[in-house]
C-alpha cells in the first residue's frame, strides 16, 4: 500500500485535484441556483447531481491512474460504470435533502451523511475494479469517514446556512465550500487508500501498467476531461443565461425599491422581508418589522370586518387591491395604495404574500381638502337655496337652471320656468326702458344690482332686490348670467306704510296752522250768516244763506279733522267685547242703508271676542268704513260685516258689492286727500289708518273689478305695553 502511495504521478494527481474542484464548485453553482428558480429547478438538479458524482468518481480514478501499479487488463468496465452512478446517485440524495425548501438542522445531518457515504461507496468500487480481494483497518476507516462527514458538514452549512445563501450577496461562499468539499474528497482518498489492504494478483502477460495498454489510459483521461469539460461549459452557458435574468430581476427590483414600498410576509402574515423604502416611511429598523406582522403599524382607522374581508380574498389565493391607511413609528399616519399577491403551492395554499404599496398620503390629503371645499361649497349653496332666489340664465336670458326658492316665491312648477325667459314673471310695473338699461349694463359684464316686482303665477306681485352677475368667455363675452334676489316684498310695503306716515305727518303740520287760521274767520262768518238769517224774509235769499250756513259748517268740520291730525287724542284701551260696538255702528248707519237700498248684513259669531281699545276711536273707524261700503254700492247691493279670529288676531271684514277699486288706486288708501268718491277728501280714511295704527292693528284692502272691496281691520286679542 506504501508503494503505491509513493508511486503516484505529480500530473494526474494535479489534473484530479484541479477537475474535482471544477466539478464541485459547478455542482454548488447549480444547486444554489436550483433553490431560487422554479422555471428550470429539475435540469439545475440534475446537472448538479450528475457534476458533484463526476467530481467525487474523477478523483478516486485520475489517483489510481497516476498510481504505477494500476492494470488496464484488471479493471473491469462494469464496476467502474458502477463506480459514476454511486458517485452520481449518493451525489442526488444528498442534495435533495439539502435543498430542500423547509432546510432543517436534521437535513443537512442526512445530506452530509450520504455524500461521505457516496465517496465511499465511489473508492470500494474502484478499489475491486483494481484487486481481486481488498480489506479495511476499522479505525483508519472510522476516522477518515468522520473527517469527510465533518468536512462535507461544514462546507454545506457554510454554503445554505451562512446567512442564507438565497439572499446573501457574499461572493466568497461558494469558492470556500467548494474548496473544502474538493480538499475533504482528496484527503478521504489518501485516507481510505492508507487504510486499505488487498492480495496482489498478477495478470496472465506479466505486462506492467504501462507500455501497449498506455494509450488506452491517457485514452479513458481524454474522455474524462472531455465529459467533465461538457459539464463546465454547459453549466457555464446556463449560468450565463440565468446571470442575465438575475441582472434583469435585479433591475426590476432596484426600479420597484426605488418607487415602491415592498414587503413580503409568511403564510400567517409575518414579515420575512422588507425593503428600504418601507423602514423609510413606516419609520421602523429592518429588524424591528421583520418577524412581526403589519398590526405594528396599524392606525385604527379601519374596521375589522375590512381586513377580515382582505384576508378572506388573498386566502383564496386571489389578489386584493385597496387603500389603507397606517401609523408610522412617530405617530404620523400615512396612506398606502396595496396591492397584495398570494404566492400558492402545490396544494393550492398560499405559502406566502408580497404586498407592493404606493405612498398616497398626498393625494389623500388633496381628496380630503378637496372633500372639505366640496362640503363648503354645499353648505354655502343649501344656505343660499334656503334664503335666496337663485337662477341662472344663458347669454340670450333662457332660464337653464333654478332653485327651489324660486319655484316657490313664483308659484310655477320647474318644468314650466326651464326654457323660458324672465318675461313671465313681468308684471308690467316697470317701463321698456328700465330692462333695456339692465340688458346694456350686464351685457357689457358690470353686474347689475335694483329692484323688480314680479308677477307670480297666482296674480299676486311680489318685490325682489336682484343682483345679476355676468359670467365672460375667453372673448370677453357673456355666456351665461347668475341672478340672485332675495324677497323684499314686506319691505316695501313697510315703506309704503312710512311713506303714508310721513305724510299724514306732513298733513299734521299743515293742520296746526291752517287750522288756528281758518277758524276764527269760520266763526265770524257764520255769526253773521246766522245773524242775517233772523231778519231775512225772502225765501229765496233765506235758502241762499242756509247753504252758506251748511258749506261754513262743512269747512268747519274739515277744519276738526285737521285738528285732531295736529293734536290726536291720547288712546284710552279697556277690555270690550267687538260685538256691541259692531251692532251699536251698524244701528246708526241702519237708516242711511235702507235710504240708498243696500242692506246690512251682520254675521255674530258664537263667541264674543274681547279686545283693549278705545270704544268711541274704534266706533269712528267702523262707521267710516262701513258708511263708505253703503256709498260704494249700487241699488239692492249689501254690505257684509263678519268677524274671524285667530290665535293672536281678530280680524273684522267690511265687504261690499259695489264697483270695486282698481289695483293702482288700493296703495293710495289712507293717504289724505285722495279719495275715489265724488264728494270725498280721503281725511276719514287716512284717520281710520291713524287710529288702528294707534291700537296696533292694521288695515288692508282687498278689490276685483265688478265683484266689490273687502276692508280687513286686523286687531290684537290682548294688551301691548304700547
Amino acid at each position: 500500500m506504501e508503494s503505491m502511495l509513493a508511486s503516484y504521478s505529480p500530473i494526474l494527481f494535479l489534473i484530479a485535484i484541479l477537475l474535482t474542484l471544477m466539478t464541485s464548485y459547478t455542482a454548488l453553482d447549480l444547486f444554489t441556483l436550483h433553490k431560487t428558480s422554479e422555471r428550470n429547478g429539475k435540469f439545475l438538479f440534475i446537472g448538479g447531481m450528475i457534476s458533484m458524482g463526476i467530481g467525487i468518481w474523477v478523483m478516486n480514478f485520475l489517483t489510481m491512474l497516476s498510481s504505477d501499479s494500476y492494470n488496464v487488463i484488471n479493471n473491469q468496465v462494469p464496476l467502474t460504470i458502477l463506480s459514476v452512478g454511486l458517485g452520481i446517485s449518493f451525489a442526488g440524495i444528498s442534495f435533495y435533502f439539502v435543498t430542500n425548501k423547509s432546510i432543517k438542522t436534521l437535513n443537512l445531518i442526512i445530506g452530509s451523511f450520504f455524500l461521505t457515504m457516496g465517496v465511499f461507496a465511489t473508492h470500494v468500487t474502484g478499489m475491486y475494479t483494481l484487486k481481486s480481494a481488498v480489506y479495511y483497518e476499522p479505525f483508519i476507516l472510522v476516522w477518515s469517514l468522520l473527517l469527510l462527514y465533518g468536512s462535507f458538514l461544514l462546507a454545506l452549512w457554510i454554503l445554505f446556512y451562512y446567512k442564507n445563501i438565497i439572499y446573501s450577496k457574499n461572493p466568497w461562499l461558494k469558492p470556500i465550500s467548494s474548496m473544502i468539499i474538493t480538499g475533504a474528497i482528496v484527503e478521504g482518498y489518501f485516507l481510505l487508500t492508507k487504510s486499505v489492504s488487498y492480495e496482489e494478483t498478477m495478470n496472465t502477460s506479466g505486462l506492467p501498467v504501462t507500455g501497449e495498454y498506455s494509450f488506452s489510459i491517457y485514452f479513458l483521461l481524454f474522455m474524462s476531461i472531455l465529459i467533465i469539460a461538457g459539464v463546465l461549459v454547459s453549466s457555464t452557458l446556463l449560468n450565463t443565461r440565468l446571470a442575465s435574468r438575475d441582472t434583469y430581476l435585479r433591475d426590476i427590483t432596484f426600479a420597484l425599491d426605488e418607487s415602491s414600498i415592498v414587503a413580503i410576509t409568511d403564510s400567517k402574515g409575518f414579515i420575512t422581508y422588507v425593503n428600504q423604502k418601507f423602514c423609510e416611511i413606516s419609520g421602523y429598523r429592518e429588524d424591528e418589522l421583520i418577524g412581526q406582522d403589519h398590526r405594528i403599524i396599524g392606525s385604527g382607522y379601519h374596521s375589522k370586518d375590512f381586513f377580515k374581508g382582505m384576508w378572506k380574498t388573498i386566502g383564496t389565493g386571489q389578489v386584493w387591491k385597496g387603500e389603507i391607511k397606517n401609523q408610522a413609528k412617530d405617530g404620523s399616519y400615512y396612506w398606502v395604495d396595496t396591492t397584495i399577491v398570494p404566492f400558492l403551492n402545490k396544494k393550492g395554499k398560499p405559502y406566502q404574500y408580497i404586498a407592493i404599496r404606493s405612498d398616497i398620503t398626498t393625494r389623500k390629503e388633496a381628496e380630503h381638502q378637496l372633500q372639505n371645499a366640496l362640503k363648503e361649497v354645499q353648505d354655502i349653496e343649501f344656505a343660499l337655496n334656503q334664503s335666496t332666489i337663485v337662477a341662472i340664465t344663458d347669454e340670450k336670458g333662457i332660464i337653464h337652471n333654478l332653485n327651489d326658492k324660486f319655484c316657490e316665491i313664483s308659484g310655477y312648477a320647474r318644468e314650466e320656468l326651464l326654457g323660458e325667459d324672465h318675461r313671465i314673471l313681468n308684471s308690467g310695473y316697470h317701463p321698456p326702458q328700465f330692462f333695456k338699461q339692465l340688458w346694456k349694463s350686464i351685457g357689457t359684464g358690470h353686474i347689475w344690482r335694483g329692484e323688480i316686482r314680479n308677477k307670480a303665477k297666482d296674480g299676486t306681485f311680489y318685490w325682489v332686490d336682484t343682483t345679476i352677475i355676468p359670467f365672460m368667455n375667453e372673448k370677453g363675452k357673456p355666456y351665461q348670467y347668475l341672478a340672485i334676489r332675495n324677497d323684499i316684498t314686506e319691505r316695501k310695503k313697510t315703506e309704503e306704510v312710512l311713506h303714508r306716515q310721513d305724510k299724514l305727518a306732513a298733513v299734521g303740520q299743515l293742520a296746526a296752522g291752517v287750522a288756528h287760521e281758518i277758524r276764527n274767520p269760520l266763526t265770524s262768518m257764520r255769526g253773521y250768516a246766522e245773524y242775517l238769517q233772523l231778519d231775512e224774509e225772502d225765501l229765496t235769499r233765506r235758502e241762499l244763506l242756509d247753504i252758506i250756513v251748511d258749506e261754513i259748517e262743512r269747512v268747519n268740520v274739515i277744519v276738526e279733522e285737521f285738528m285732531v291730525l295736529s293734536k290726536p287724542k291720547a288712546v284710552h284701551l279697556e277690555e270690550k267685547k267687538i260685538t256691541p260696538i259692531l251692532q251699536n255702528v251698524l244701528s246708526l248707519l241702519d237708516y242711511q242703508a235702507r235710504k240708498s237700498k243696500v242692506s246690512l248684513i251682520f254675521k255674530d259669531p258664537p263667541e264674543t271676542p274681547t279686545i283693549y281699545c278705545d270704544e268711541d276711536r274704534l266706533k269712528q273707524v267702523f262707521l267710516n268704513l262701513i258708511k263708505n261700503g253703503i256709498e260704494a254700492n249700487h241699488v239692492g247691493g249689501e254690505v257684509k260685516v263678519f268677524i274671524e279670529t285667530s290665535d293672536d288676531y281678530i280680524n273684522v271684514f267690511v265687504q261690499d258689492t259695489g264697483n270695486g277699486i282698481p289695483e293702482e288706486h288700493i296703495k293710495k288708501l289712507g293717504e289724505p286727500f285722495y279719495t275715489t268718491k265724488d264728494n270725498g277728501n280721503g281725511l276719514g280714511l287716512m284717520m281710520s289708518y291713524k287710529i288702528i295704527e294707534s291700537h296696533n292693528g292694521t288695515i288692508r284692502a282687498e278689490s276685483k273689478p265688478l265683484e266689490g272691496t273687502t276692508f280687513i281691520v286686523s286687531l290684537p286679542l290682548h294688551a301691548t305695553s304700547d
